[in-house]
């Protein structure tokens, strides 16, 4: 009997496939949403998609809304923990900063396909409260919480000058939903499509100079 034929190495494919299903039926589960919208989505056509029994995506997610729920978790999370990191440690100045953050969250979520989960909220919270509710105490409060963060950290440094951070967060943060929009809904039918990179170059240059002390403040 060779090794691969081994019961033991069976085993051991059979664990690594067990460890690896969550992040397939999410992949899989975030390709339908954006595809066919939360309500078209049915937890059988995920189960298709990932190739797996129906009664298989069950025993991990025991509804849609928290199958959902786990696709938001999966794909922002990290991403959050990644640039709350990145305020923690960062040494340089904030309008440094500032740029980098924006430039990165754009690159690591609005122009990825996960972007597509904003305008799905924006356009099905009225079908799905709950979610929606989760989403924006778990995804919008912590982004606007970080845009918070980073704004207080200018005005900590004498970088920025004082600010009523809490609206500003909203505005801030307000641009860069509607690129997203933009950019994955109505960029098709433009006949000059958004840059997003001439945008963001045009949105930080006009924060930035907004932000900033001057002479004599």
């Amino acid at each position: 009997m060779s090794d691969s034929n081994h019961p033991s190495q069976k085993m051991h494919r059979w664990e690594r496939r067990k460890k690896a299903r969550p992040k397939e039926l999410l992949a899989a589960a975030l390709d339908l949403l954006i595809e066919n919208g939360f309500a078209a989505t049915r937890m059988e056509d995920v189960a298709k998609r990932a190739g797996v029994a129906k009664g298989t995506l069950y025993l991990y997610y025991s509804s849609k809304d928290e199958l959902i729920k786990a696709v938001v978790r999966e794909n922002t999370f990290p991403i959050s923990n990644d640039i709350e990191a990145a305020i923690n440690n960062f040494e340089g100045d904030s309008v440094s900063l500032f740029r980098n953050i924006m430039l990165g969250w754009w690159e690591q979520i609005g122009n990825l396909r996960l972007s597509g989960i904003n305008r799905l909220v924006l356009t099905e919270a009225h079908n799905f409260p709950e979610l929606a509710k989760y989403y924006h105490e778990e995804v919008v409060l912590r982004s606007n919480e970080i845009v918070g963060r980073l704004l207080c950290r200018g005005v900590e440094r004498g970088e920025f000058r004082k600010l009523d951070t809490p609206y500003l967060t909203e505005v801030i943060v307000a641009p860069m939903i509607m690129l997203v929009i933009w950019t994955h809904s109505f960029g098709a039918d433009r006949t000059e499509p958004i840059s997003p990179k001439a945008y963001l170059s045009n949105f930080i240059d006009l924060c930035t100079h907004g932000l900033l002390c001057s002479k004599g403040e």
